[in-house]
């Protein structure tokens, strides 16, 4: 029986893990987590439980994990040494203790997810784990033109993959834009990247990447703003889209508990 919880903050880097969550024979961010745990405790009393799950190759600024105990411990001393010990491509940015009620899962939280890219030139192969980058050149007014039609209260039925027969297709988007890439810099990324930002307390499976496919159809001239502006209506054809964007150039950028 647990009697002490804790909330972790991490940030990670998701170019060779598998997602969040544990997968047979694959190497995913919850196992290297508790294995590290698992050394700095020296016993495997303990259970951590994300906020939701990320894909393979996502990476994370801000993820949330709910760490239950049976003992009380330091937790300025367990930040240090759980840092010392993971691998350099996972941090441990906070602790704090939390109640028995706190629910990681249930509990109001706000997301916010970020899409990098690029286009019109062959960018560094050192950037692939954070932009996605395309040869041709995209229409990036006519997608940022785009981007502002799924902020709102939309029908989501098209940006999903394998829904369930009770999930909730109606969903709020909090914020939705494109503009200059001034988060990230290096200096092999391309001369101009973009970012895709999007906020909501909820999101579907694959959903930004699919909406963020969309954005890049636009962008090629495939799809019209009339176009994306009818899938987003309850009266679509709920037809599976054509493009799901890259995973490696999305990362959860920010999660708030409300």
């Amino acid at each position: 029986m647990y009697t002490h919880y804790y909330l972790l903050h991490i940030q990670f880097l998701g170019f060779r893990f598998h997602g969040w969550q544990p997968q047979p024979k694959l190497k995913t961010v919850q196992l290297m987590l508790e294995k590290t745990i698992c050394f700095v405790l020296k016993h495997e009393e303990f259970k951590v439980l994300g906020s939701g799950r990320t894909d393979a190759m996502v990476s994370a600024n801000k993820f949330a994990v709910e760490l239950f105990l049976k003992e009380e411990i330091d937790t300025e001393e367990f930040l240090e040494q759980l840092n010392k010990y993971l691998p350099s491509d996972l941090k441990l940015l906070t602790i704090e203790k939390v109640s028995k009620e706190f629910n990681i899962i249930q509990n109001s939280k706000v997301k916010e997810y970020i899409y990098l890219f690029s286009h019109k030139e062959k960018a560094h192969p050192f950037s692939a784990p954070f932009v996605t980058t395309f040869v041709e050149e995209l229409d990036i007014s006519l997608m940022k033109e785009g981007a502002k039609l799924f902020k709102g209260e939309h029908f989501f039925h098209k940006y999903c993959t394998k829904p369930s027969p009770e999930t909730n297709f109606q969903r709020e988007i909090l914020e939705s834009c494109i503009e200059e890439n001034t988060i990230y810099q290096a200096n092999f990324f391309p001369k101009e990247s973009y970012v895709f930002r999007i906020k909501s307390k909820g999101f579907l499976r694959y959903q930004v990447r699919l909406i963020m496919g969309m954005l890049f159809e636009l962008g090629r001239g495939n799809v019209s703003l009339e176009e994306i502006e009818a899938s987003l209506k309850e009266t679509n054809d709920r037809k599976s889209l054509r493009y799901i964007a890259p995973n490696s150039g999305l990362s959860l950028h920010d999660i708030e508990f409300l």
